[in-house]
């Protein structure tokens, strides 16, 4: 397994705000890498230090075993896609996807041949002679991929690329990023605060807050068994239990989270035979569409929240109203001990 970036240690320091705090991480090379964090986390301030845009105030940062102390942003073997796409609206697609080789003085007619072959690989082909201004914001994003990958390096990294699309754009870009990821099979380096984004489109990713990860993994790691309170709560929605309330309800020591799919109305629910029982009081109900939320105070005080899909019409559906008394049922494998203030979350 070759490691295309390792952080050991590293702190970046703006005075007094610790925006990066000991962190250390390995990328392993050709995967899909995100670093995912509500703003201010420090997974920016990661991805400058990669770049080359931030220097450590400690610490090592290497790319493909190389420390990169001193190596300024052209020497290093990467390449960045930002939010805002950076093209230049006087030249033309082409011109703006060929602009890494004309500065390495590249012949003109062999870089417009790579370029045309990298706007082939970004569906674009044919629309080389257009202005930045005459496309749309998906295929502006498109241009930017292609001016990135035209060098060929080693890692890419990719800043909140997809934040300035709409919903249905962006979630079409994603397929298209981590198809053209797996094709090309370089290392992508990508920040986002979106969750499902990270979620869908990474081989592994880490969860930041305040400077420090919290925790690495596969997507189905962090979200089936998140480490802290943060991740439980950050990372899609989670019920957090406390530690007396998990005793009382489920026999368990320490904080406890459980997923809101993964709780049941005890009359709906034949499961596993370790089967951990609640009751309580409905406090509130949501009609969401594809799903009705429950808001349960649980007979131990833990207020839990189930999502019930809405598999039928309302009519035939049925359910408890507020006020009511219900029996939920779940899993025990389904609660996960999680450490960390969940006051914070």
């Amino acid at each position: 397994m070759t490691i295309a970036v390792k952080f050991e240690n590293v702190s970046r320091h703006f005075e007094t705000v610790r925006a990066v705090d000991g962190v250390s991480l390995e990328i392993v090379d050709g995967e899909f890498f995100s670093m995912l964090g509500p703003s201010g986390s420090g997974k920016t301030t990661c991805l400058r230090l990669i770049a080359g845009f931030e220097t450590p105030t400690s610490g090592l940062i290497s790319i493909h075993g190389t420390d990169m102390a001193g190596v300024p942003p052209y020497d290093r073997d990467i390449n960045t896609v930002f939010q805002d796409y950076a093209l230049f609206p006087h030249m033309s697609v082409l011109d703006n996807v060929a602009y890494g080789l004309m500065i390495r003085k590249v012949a003109k007619t062999e870089r417009h041949a790579r370029a045309e072959e990298m706007l082939d690989l970004v569906k674009l082909a044919g629309l080389g002679g257009r202005r930045p201004a005459e496309l749309s914001g998906g295929q502006r994003q498109r241009v930017a991929l292609a001016r990135a990958l035209i060098n060929h390096p080693r890692v890419l990294l990719l800043d909140e690329p997809l934040g300035a699309l709409d919903l249905k754009l962006r979630e079409q870009m994603q397929v298209e990023l981590k198809g053209l990821q797996r094709k090309i099979g370089i290392t992508f380096v990508y920040v986002t605060h979106d969750q499902q984004e990270a979620l869908g489109m990474s081989d592994r990713l880490a969860v930041f807050n305040q400077g420090k990860i919290e925790q690495v993994g596969s997507p189905q790691e962090i979200y089936e068994h998140p480490a802290t309170a943060f991740v439980a709560g950050f990372v899609g929605n989670s019920n957090l239990i406390d530690a007396v309330a998990a005793e009382k309800i489920a026999g368990l020591t320490g904080p406890q989270s459980i997923r809101p799919e993964k709780i049941h109305f005890a009359a709906d629910y034949a499961g596993a035979k370790d089967i951990v029982r609640a009751g309580g009081v409905v406090l509130e109900v949501q009609y969401l569409g594809a799903a009705t939320r429950y808001e349960i105070e649980t007979d131990a005080g833990a207020v839990l929240f189930i999502l019930r899909p809405n598999v039928t019409t309302g009519e035939q559906r049925g359910g408890p109203g507020v006020g009511e008394r219900i029996e939920l049922a779940w899993e025990r494998d389904a609660m996960q001990s999680i450490r960390g203030d969940m006051a914070g979350v």
